[in-house]
């Protein structure tokens, strides 16, 4: 079985495009018969986390794993902050992204160097980050929508 065939990741994954819909007023999945296996077949990589002090990865994409080079059981254990080089001024540019999305909602068109599991780094842009929210606006995480990526030596 996979991931997004599972009850809790399909009703995450309804989560994450309607909280999308709802923070941006716009939609990147058509409607679709099954959503989750739609989500989880987008080609433009697509994470999740969750609200933990130090937030925990909840959610990838097939795409998002490929590019991370990690399984989904790896993936979803992994602290968000470690998808980035642990150098300060990159740790502190991922902070200050997630704090300006946490206040705005949603920031459209960021860029940034990820690290996969295998140490291949990466830049990721036209990223949209947004907040996670439920309909009465309880928030469960932060979500990236990667437009584009650039590997690097």
């Amino acid at each position: 079985m996979l991931p997004y065939q599972t009850a809790n990741v399909a009703a995450y994954s309804a989560l994450l495009v309607d909280s999308f819909r709802r923070v941006t007023g716009r939609s990147f999945l058509a409607d679709a018969s099954d959503l989750a296996a739609a989500l989880w077949q987008h080609p433009q990589p697509l994470v999740s986390h969750g609200t933990q002090a130090d937030p925990v990865f909840c959610y990838a994409n097939a795409a998002a794993l490929r590019l991370w080079q990690m399984g989904w059981d790896d993936f979803i254990r992994l602290p968000s902050r470690r998808s980035a080089e642990a150098e300060p001024a990159i740790q502190s540019d991922r902070a200050a992204l997630l704090a300006r999305a946490l206040v705005a909602g949603y920031v459209a068109d960021y860029r940034g160097v990820r690290i996969s599991a295998t140490g291949q780094r990466f830049e990721i842009s036209e990223t949209i980050l947004w907040n996670v929210t439920d309909a009465a606006g309880l928030r469960h995480g932060q979500a990236a929508l990667i437009g584009a990526i650039a590997m690097l030596a």
